[in-house]
């Protein structure tokens, strides 16, 4: 299986690597094929211009690399922290020019684009790892949680990925060596449930 992997954190030392790093291990010692894209290392442009936004644009050749490789993965897994009740802003960059019409999803017949879109892509499964620095009671509280409908519904809900897990690792500011590594099983376990051995 092609599994895509994408990571926006911004530090190589964080947490979000290791989860990448624990990841890319469990998906290759099961015989998939992974896709890895850390996209601050690789200098990801973020900004959408006016002439790409068009479904029949000439894109950019690395914008078309990542959006062939999304249309063929058969897996997809998300890594980033929660910022602001949000991916940073290179991911969120990732997702106007990638996750794209015609390629992700598109309009039905004499749907000017105002209708429900059709899903596209061929996943079938995704999974997105966040982490984060406030308790899970305030964060569902206050803020309601708005990673969870971004993902599950605006972004893999609408492309037509419906098998979505989310797994949130938090507080991640006050964790010890114990406990990171007690996430890192559990990363293990989640990705090897979704992705088992081919």
């Amino acid at each position: 299986m092609q599994v895509l992997l994408v990571l926006a954190h911004p530090d190589p030392n964080s947490f979000n690597h290791a989860i990448a790093g624990m990841i890319k291990n469990t998906l290759q010692k099961a015989g998939h094929t992974v896709i890895f894209h850390d996209l601050y290392l690789e200098g990801f442009d973020p900004i959408l211009p006016a002439d790409e936004i068009s479904r029949d644009s000439v894109l950019d050749p690395e914008i078309v690399k990542h959006c062939d490789e999304i249309s063929k993965a058969e897996g997809i897994i998300i890594v980033h922290p929660n910022w602001w009740g949000q991916p940073p802003a290179i991911l969120k960059g990732w997702i106007d020019r990638v996750i794209r019409p015609g390629v992700a999803y598109r309009f039905l017949e004499g749907d000017n684009g105002e209708g429900v879109p059709l899903g596209l892509l061929k996943a079938k499964s995704a999974i997105i790892f966040n982490t984060a620095n406030t308790p899970e009671a305030r964060e569902n509280t206050v803020f309601g949680d708005p990673l969870e409908r971004i993902w599950k519904d605006c972004v893999f809900g609408l492309c037509g990925v419906l098998d979505v897990h989310r797994r949130i690792y938090r507080v991640v500011v006050t964790s010890d060596e114990i406990t990171r590594n007690l996430w890192l099983s559990d990363v293990q376990d989640l990705v090897s449930r979704v992705f088992p051995k081919e």
